[in-house]
Protein backbone atom coordinates (compact mmCIF):
# COMPACT_ATOMS: atom_id res chain seq x y z
CA UNK A 1 0.00 0.00 0.00
CA UNK A 2 1.00 3.63 -0.92
CA UNK A 3 0.38 6.88 1.13
CA UNK A 4 -2.42 8.39 -0.81
CA UNK A 5 -2.00 11.48 -3.17
CA UNK A 6 -3.22 13.81 -0.91
CA UNK A 7 -1.10 13.01 1.75
CA UNK A 8 1.92 13.49 -0.51
CA UNK A 9 1.08 17.18 -1.46
CA UNK A 10 2.14 17.99 2.40
CA UNK A 11 5.38 18.36 3.84
CA UNK A 12 5.37 18.07 7.85
CA UNK A 13 5.65 21.43 9.93
CA UNK A 14 9.05 22.70 9.44
CA UNK A 15 8.18 24.61 13.06
CA UNK A 16 7.51 21.17 14.59
CA UNK A 17 10.42 19.58 13.49
CA UNK A 18 12.92 21.89 14.68
CA UNK A 19 10.78 21.95 18.04
CA UNK A 20 11.44 18.40 18.34
CA UNK A 21 14.84 18.30 17.39
CA UNK A 22 15.95 20.92 20.26
CA UNK A 23 13.93 18.35 22.06
CA UNK A 24 15.96 15.87 21.43
CA UNK A 25 19.11 17.53 21.54
CA UNK A 26 18.57 19.30 25.54
CA UNK A 27 17.74 14.98 26.41
CA UNK A 28 20.93 14.26 24.72
CA UNK A 29 22.50 16.57 27.17
CA UNK A 30 23.43 19.48 24.51
CA UNK A 31 23.44 23.18 25.55
CA UNK A 32 20.91 24.38 22.99
CA UNK A 33 18.57 27.36 23.25
CA UNK A 34 15.68 26.71 21.28
CA UNK A 35 14.30 29.77 19.50
CA UNK A 36 11.79 28.28 17.30
CA UNK A 37 8.61 27.17 19.08
CA UNK A 38 5.54 29.18 18.66
CA UNK A 39 4.26 29.34 21.92
CA UNK A 40 4.28 31.74 25.18
CA UNK A 41 6.54 30.84 27.63
CA UNK A 42 4.29 32.20 30.17
CA UNK A 43 1.55 29.40 31.84
CA UNK A 44 -1.52 29.42 31.49
CA UNK A 45 -3.45 31.70 33.91
CA UNK A 46 -4.42 30.27 37.00
CA UNK A 47 -8.35 30.44 37.21
CA UNK A 48 -8.13 29.08 33.56
CA UNK A 49 -6.61 26.07 35.39
CA UNK A 50 -8.86 25.77 37.71
CA UNK A 51 -12.01 26.42 35.82
CA UNK A 52 -10.29 22.84 33.98
CA UNK A 53 -10.26 21.52 37.13
CA UNK A 54 -13.64 22.13 38.39
CA UNK A 55 -15.27 20.93 35.07
CA UNK A 56 -13.30 17.67 35.75
CA UNK A 57 -14.69 17.52 39.30
CA UNK A 58 -18.20 18.18 37.97
CA UNK A 59 -18.62 15.21 35.43
CA UNK A 60 -17.75 17.61 32.39
CA UNK A 61 -15.94 14.72 30.64
CA UNK A 62 -18.60 13.52 28.02
CA UNK A 63 -19.08 14.40 24.38
CA UNK A 64 -20.24 17.57 23.71
CA UNK A 65 -21.87 19.33 20.66
CA UNK A 66 -19.16 18.66 17.36
CA UNK A 67 -18.51 22.06 17.32
CA UNK A 68 -18.61 23.52 20.70
CA UNK A 69 -20.67 24.09 24.36
CA UNK A 70 -23.24 26.26 24.06
CA UNK A 71 -21.31 27.78 27.16
CA UNK A 72 -18.03 28.49 24.77
CA UNK A 73 -20.16 29.40 22.44
CA UNK A 74 -21.88 32.16 24.35
CA UNK A 75 -18.39 33.25 25.78
CA UNK A 76 -16.97 33.47 22.02
CA UNK A 77 -19.79 35.66 21.01
CA UNK A 78 -19.34 37.68 23.87
CA UNK A 79 -15.80 38.17 22.87
CA UNK A 80 -16.28 38.82 19.70
CA UNK A 81 -18.63 41.73 20.70
CA UNK A 82 -16.63 43.16 23.62
CA UNK A 83 -13.05 43.08 21.24
CA UNK A 84 -14.54 43.35 18.07
CA UNK A 85 -17.51 45.33 17.66
CA UNK A 86 -18.79 41.74 15.81
CA UNK A 87 -22.01 40.31 16.30
CA UNK A 88 -22.06 36.17 16.10
CA UNK A 89 -25.00 33.85 16.91
CA UNK A 90 -24.43 30.37 17.89
CA UNK A 91 -25.06 28.85 15.04
CA UNK A 92 -22.25 30.67 13.52
CA UNK A 93 -19.60 30.32 15.78
CA UNK A 94 -17.24 26.84 15.21
CA UNK A 95 -15.36 25.59 18.73
CA UNK A 96 -12.11 23.23 16.66
CA UNK A 97 -9.29 21.63 18.18
CA UNK A 98 -6.86 24.45 17.69
CA UNK A 99 -6.14 27.00 15.02
CA UNK A 100 -4.79 24.88 12.76
CA UNK A 101 -8.02 22.82 12.59
CA UNK A 102 -9.93 25.65 11.88
CA UNK A 103 -7.84 26.61 8.74
CA UNK A 104 -8.11 22.27 8.20
CA UNK A 105 -11.83 22.53 8.28
CA UNK A 106 -12.64 25.27 6.46
CA UNK A 107 -10.00 25.02 3.47
CA UNK A 108 -11.32 21.41 3.14
CA UNK A 109 -15.08 22.53 3.24
CA UNK A 110 -14.80 25.03 1.13
CA UNK A 111 -12.41 24.16 -1.51
CA UNK A 112 -12.32 22.09 -4.83
CA UNK A 113 -9.89 21.14 -7.01
CA UNK A 114 -7.91 23.96 -8.74
CA UNK A 115 -9.39 26.29 -6.55
CA UNK A 116 -6.77 29.11 -5.51
CA UNK A 117 -6.22 30.80 -2.17
CA UNK A 118 -3.99 33.81 -1.82
CA UNK A 119 -1.61 33.74 0.94
CA UNK A 120 1.40 37.23 1.70
CA UNK A 121 4.65 35.62 1.86
CA UNK A 122 6.00 35.64 4.75
CA UNK A 123 3.19 33.01 5.46
CA UNK A 124 2.32 30.80 8.59
CA UNK A 125 4.03 27.60 7.45
CA UNK A 126 0.84 25.27 7.56
CA UNK A 127 -1.34 27.67 5.22
CA UNK A 128 -0.09 26.36 1.86
CA UNK A 129 -0.03 22.72 2.87
CA UNK A 130 -3.42 22.38 3.82
CA UNK A 131 -4.81 24.39 0.67
CA UNK A 132 -2.69 21.77 -1.26
CA UNK A 133 -4.18 18.87 0.69
CA UNK A 134 -7.48 20.02 0.22
CA UNK A 135 -6.62 20.02 -3.79
CA UNK A 136 -6.43 23.94 -3.70
CA UNK A 137 -3.67 26.31 -5.41
CA UNK A 138 -1.93 28.29 -3.40
CA UNK A 139 -1.14 31.53 -4.75
CA UNK A 140 2.06 33.39 -3.04
CA UNK A 141 2.20 36.90 -3.06
CA UNK A 142 5.65 38.43 -1.84
CA UNK A 143 5.30 40.88 0.89
CA UNK A 144 8.85 41.68 1.97
CA UNK A 145 10.56 44.09 4.23
CA UNK A 146 9.80 46.92 1.78
CA UNK A 147 6.33 46.46 2.30
CA UNK A 148 6.53 46.17 5.99
CA UNK A 149 5.99 42.24 4.81
CA UNK A 150 2.49 43.24 4.28
CA UNK A 151 0.03 42.96 1.40
CA UNK A 152 -0.33 45.63 -0.81
CA UNK A 153 -4.22 46.18 -2.51
CA UNK A 154 -2.14 46.31 -6.14
CA UNK A 155 -0.45 42.96 -5.49
CA UNK A 156 -3.95 41.39 -4.06
CA UNK A 157 -5.67 42.70 -7.05
CA UNK A 158 -3.46 41.02 -9.52
CA UNK A 159 -3.23 38.22 -7.65
CA UNK A 160 -7.25 37.69 -7.73
CA UNK A 161 -8.41 35.23 -10.45
CA UNK A 162 -11.77 34.11 -11.33
CA UNK A 163 -10.68 30.62 -10.06
CA UNK A 164 -9.64 32.30 -6.50
CA UNK A 165 -12.27 30.88 -3.32
CA UNK A 166 -10.06 32.69 -0.20
CA UNK A 167 -7.31 35.44 1.25
CA UNK A 168 -5.58 34.41 4.03
CA UNK A 169 -4.53 37.50 5.98
CA UNK A 170 -3.19 36.95 9.31
CA UNK A 171 -2.36 39.98 11.59
CA UNK A 172 -0.50 40.05 13.88
CA UNK A 173 2.12 37.98 11.47
CA UNK A 174 3.42 34.80 12.23
CA UNK A 175 5.70 34.80 11.33
CA UNK A 176 7.29 38.71 11.06
CA UNK A 177 4.57 39.82 13.81
CA UNK A 178 3.53 42.57 11.39
CA UNK A 179 -0.04 44.19 11.73
CA UNK A 180 -2.05 45.71 9.62
CA UNK A 181 -4.12 48.97 10.47
CA UNK A 182 -7.75 49.50 9.85
CA UNK A 183 -6.89 51.78 6.94
CA UNK A 184 -4.67 48.91 5.52
CA UNK A 185 -7.56 46.50 6.10
CA UNK A 186 -10.01 48.82 4.49
CA UNK A 187 -7.69 49.37 1.14
CA UNK A 188 -7.49 45.34 0.44
CA UNK A 189 -11.09 45.53 1.70
CA UNK A 190 -11.91 47.78 -1.48
CA UNK A 191 -10.28 45.10 -3.73
CA UNK A 192 -12.13 42.28 -2.54
CA UNK A 193 -15.29 43.94 -2.81
CA UNK A 194 -14.39 44.14 -6.32
CA UNK A 195 -14.60 40.39 -6.48
CA UNK A 196 -18.15 38.52 -5.00
CA UNK A 197 -16.57 35.32 -5.30
CA UNK A 198 -13.90 35.91 -2.87
CA UNK A 199 -13.85 35.45 0.79
CA UNK A 200 -11.47 35.82 3.57
CA UNK A 201 -10.06 33.88 6.07
CA UNK A 202 -8.92 36.19 8.99
CA UNK A 203 -6.30 34.66 11.10
CA UNK A 204 -6.32 37.04 14.35
CA UNK A 205 -4.52 34.48 16.82
CA UNK A 206 -2.69 36.89 17.81
CA UNK A 207 -4.74 40.14 18.26
CA UNK A 208 -4.09 40.44 21.83
CA UNK A 209 -0.12 40.59 21.77
CA UNK A 210 0.75 44.05 20.29
CA UNK A 211 2.96 46.49 21.15
CA UNK A 212 4.02 50.54 21.05
CA UNK A 213 0.07 51.57 21.16
CA UNK A 214 -0.92 49.40 18.23
CA UNK A 215 -4.62 49.27 17.74
CA UNK A 216 -5.76 46.09 16.52
CA UNK A 217 -8.37 45.59 13.64
CA UNK A 218 -9.69 42.59 11.84
CA UNK A 219 -11.30 42.99 8.41
CA UNK A 220 -14.84 42.53 8.98
CA UNK A 221 -14.89 44.90 11.80
CA UNK A 222 -13.58 47.36 9.79
CA UNK A 223 -15.25 46.28 6.87
CA UNK A 224 -19.12 45.84 7.00
CA UNK A 225 -19.52 45.32 3.82
CA UNK A 226 -17.35 42.05 4.08
CA UNK A 227 -19.18 40.55 7.03
CA UNK A 228 -20.69 38.08 5.20
CA UNK A 229 -17.44 36.33 3.12
CA UNK A 230 -15.89 36.80 6.33
CA UNK A 231 -14.33 33.95 8.25
CA UNK A 232 -12.86 36.00 11.57
CA UNK A 233 -10.45 33.26 13.34
CA UNK A 234 -9.26 33.05 16.57
CA UNK A 235 -8.15 31.01 19.64
CA UNK A 236 -7.15 30.46 23.10
CA UNK A 237 -3.51 29.16 22.02
CA UNK A 238 -1.14 32.47 22.42
CA UNK A 239 -2.72 34.71 24.19
CA UNK A 240 -4.14 32.92 27.05
CA UNK A 241 -0.67 30.38 26.83
CA UNK A 242 -2.69 27.51 26.04
CA UNK A 243 -1.05 25.97 23.24
CA UNK A 244 -1.61 22.29 24.63
CA UNK A 245 -5.33 22.93 25.22
CA UNK A 246 -5.81 22.80 21.71
CA UNK A 247 -8.76 25.15 21.30
CA UNK A 248 -9.95 27.22 18.16
CA UNK A 249 -12.89 28.72 17.25
CA UNK A 250 -14.31 31.28 14.34
CA UNK A 251 -17.62 33.27 13.41
CA UNK A 252 -18.83 33.03 10.00
CA UNK A 253 -22.03 32.68 7.78
CA UNK A 254 -24.14 29.94 9.12
CA UNK A 255 -23.62 27.46 5.78
CA UNK A 256 -20.09 27.61 6.01
CA UNK A 257 -20.23 26.79 10.29
CA UNK A 258 -22.38 23.93 9.01
CA UNK A 259 -20.25 22.50 6.65
CA UNK A 260 -17.23 22.33 9.12
CA UNK A 261 -19.79 20.98 11.45
CA UNK A 262 -20.26 18.03 9.18
CA UNK A 263 -16.73 17.95 8.13
CA UNK A 264 -15.47 17.99 11.80
CA UNK A 265 -18.56 15.29 12.94
CA UNK A 266 -16.88 12.80 10.63
CA UNK A 267 -13.13 13.75 12.25
CA UNK A 268 -11.99 15.19 15.70
CA UNK A 269 -15.74 15.20 17.35
CA UNK A 270 -16.27 17.61 19.60
CA UNK A 271 -12.49 19.45 21.06
CA UNK A 272 -11.78 18.21 24.56
CA UNK A 273 -14.81 19.15 26.76
CA UNK A 274 -12.54 19.82 29.62
CA UNK A 275 -10.30 22.36 27.54
CA UNK A 276 -13.41 23.94 26.69
CA UNK A 277 -14.57 24.54 30.38
CA UNK A 278 -11.46 26.60 30.47
CA UNK A 279 -11.48 27.85 27.45
CA UNK A 280 -15.04 29.64 28.71
CA UNK A 281 -13.19 30.86 31.68
CA UNK A 282 -10.59 32.22 29.52
CA UNK A 283 -12.62 34.33 27.36
CA UNK A 284 -14.93 35.79 30.51
CA UNK A 285 -12.64 35.80 33.38
CA UNK A 286 -10.29 39.15 34.06
CA UNK A 287 -7.78 40.00 30.84
CA UNK A 288 -5.89 42.52 32.80
CA UNK A 289 -2.76 39.66 32.63
CA UNK A 290 -2.67 40.37 28.88
CA UNK A 291 -1.28 44.06 29.36
CA UNK A 292 1.28 42.46 31.82
CA UNK A 293 2.39 39.85 29.79
CA UNK A 294 2.66 42.02 26.49
CA UNK A 295 5.21 44.42 28.64
CA UNK A 296 7.39 41.97 29.41
CA UNK A 297 6.84 40.43 25.56
CA UNK A 298 7.52 44.26 24.56
CA UNK A 299 10.82 44.35 26.10
CA UNK A 300 12.22 40.94 25.04
CA UNK A 301 11.47 42.07 21.39
CA UNK A 302 13.65 45.26 21.57
CA UNK A 303 16.33 43.77 22.93
CA UNK A 304 15.86 41.31 20.10
CA UNK A 305 15.76 43.79 17.85
CA UNK A 306 19.06 46.14 18.56
CA UNK A 307 21.09 43.14 19.12
CA UNK A 308 19.96 41.46 16.07
CA UNK A 309 20.57 45.00 14.07
CA UNK A 310 23.98 44.83 15.79
CA UNK A 311 25.20 41.98 13.55
CA UNK A 312 26.73 43.24 10.39
CA UNK A 313 24.67 41.94 7.21
CA UNK A 314 21.82 41.67 9.13
CA UNK A 315 18.61 43.67 9.45
CA UNK A 316 15.54 43.07 12.01
CA UNK A 317 12.71 45.00 11.72
CA UNK A 318 10.48 45.76 14.82
CA UNK A 319 7.48 44.28 14.41
CA UNK A 320 3.88 45.47 16.03
CA UNK A 321 2.69 42.12 17.63
CA UNK A 322 3.37 38.76 18.38
CA UNK A 323 6.65 37.30 19.63
CA UNK A 324 8.20 36.68 16.54
CA UNK A 325 11.27 38.95 14.89
CA UNK A 326 11.80 37.98 10.76
CA UNK A 327 15.64 39.34 10.58
CA UNK A 328 16.88 39.26 6.89
CA UNK A 329 20.69 38.50 6.04
CA UNK A 330 21.14 38.60 2.24
CA UNK A 331 24.55 39.81 2.06
CA UNK A 332 25.76 36.84 4.89
CA UNK A 333 24.59 34.60 1.81
CA UNK A 334 27.61 33.43 0.00
CA UNK A 335 29.89 33.25 3.26
CA UNK A 336 31.36 30.25 4.87
CA UNK A 337 31.67 28.74 8.38
CA UNK A 338 35.25 28.60 10.86
CA UNK A 339 34.80 24.72 9.39
CA UNK A 340 34.83 25.84 5.29
CA UNK A 341 30.82 24.87 4.92
CA UNK A 342 29.38 27.30 2.52
CA UNK A 343 26.37 29.32 3.64
CA UNK A 344 24.31 29.59 0.18
CA UNK A 345 20.98 29.45 1.93
CA UNK A 346 19.09 30.45 4.76
CA UNK A 347 18.59 27.00 5.45
CA UNK A 348 22.55 26.61 5.58
CA UNK A 349 22.47 29.66 7.96
CA UNK A 350 20.38 28.32 10.32
CA UNK A 351 21.91 25.46 10.46
CA UNK A 352 25.42 26.57 11.20
CA UNK A 353 23.91 28.23 14.01
CA UNK A 354 22.04 25.25 15.38
CA UNK A 355 25.36 23.09 14.86
CA UNK A 356 28.25 25.98 16.26
CA UNK A 357 26.35 28.50 18.14
CA UNK A 358 23.53 25.71 19.49
CA UNK A 359 20.69 28.15 18.88
CA UNK A 360 17.98 27.00 16.60
CA UNK A 361 15.50 29.28 14.33
CA UNK A 362 13.93 28.66 11.55
CA UNK A 363 14.73 29.04 8.20
CA UNK A 364 12.55 32.27 6.07
CA UNK A 365 12.51 29.23 3.21
CA UNK A 366 9.68 27.19 5.49
CA UNK A 367 7.36 30.57 5.24
CA UNK A 368 8.27 31.38 1.59
CA UNK A 369 10.31 34.31 1.90
CA UNK A 370 14.30 33.97 1.65
CA UNK A 371 17.12 34.84 3.11
CA UNK A 372 16.02 35.01 6.41
CA UNK A 373 14.93 33.52 9.77
CA UNK A 374 12.30 33.51 12.40
CA UNK A 375 12.82 33.63 15.60
CA UNK A 376 10.92 33.47 18.75
CA UNK A 377 11.19 35.18 21.55
CA UNK A 378 8.72 33.87 24.14
CA UNK A 379 11.47 32.55 26.60
CA UNK A 380 13.37 33.96 29.41
CA UNK A 381 15.33 37.67 28.98
CA UNK A 382 18.28 35.65 29.88
CA UNK A 383 18.09 32.72 27.16
CA UNK A 384 17.18 35.40 24.92
CA UNK A 385 20.47 37.63 25.73
CA UNK A 386 23.17 34.81 25.48
CA UNK A 387 21.10 33.44 22.36
CA UNK A 388 21.82 36.54 20.42
CA UNK A 389 24.99 36.62 21.83
CA UNK A 390 25.78 33.71 20.52
CA UNK A 391 24.17 34.42 17.16
CA UNK A 392 26.42 37.76 16.92
CA UNK A 393 29.75 35.62 17.47
CA UNK A 394 28.88 32.95 14.64
CA UNK A 395 28.37 35.60 12.40
CA UNK A 396 31.24 37.24 13.12
CA UNK A 397 33.65 34.10 12.85
CA UNK A 398 31.81 33.92 8.90
CA UNK A 399 34.55 34.76 6.03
Amino acid sequence: MQPSAALGRISPSPTLAITSRVMELKRAGVDVIGLGAGEPDFDTPDFVKEAAIQAIRDGKTKYTNVDGTPELKAAIAQKFARDNGLTYKADQISVNVGGKHTLFNAMVATIDAGDEVVIPAPYWVSYPDVVQFAGGVPVIVKAGPEQGYKLTPEALDAAITPKTKWVILNSPSNPTGAGYTADELKALGEVILRHPHVWVFADDMYEHIVYDGFRFATIAQVCPELYERTLTVNGCSKAYAMTGWRIGYAGGAPWLIKAIAKLQSQSTSNPCSVAQAAATAALTGDQSFLAERNQAFQARRDMVVAMLNAIDGMTCPTPEGAFYVYPSFAPLIGKSTPSGRLIDSDEAFVGYLLDDAKVAAVQGAAFGLSPAMRISYATSDALLREACTRIQTACAALK
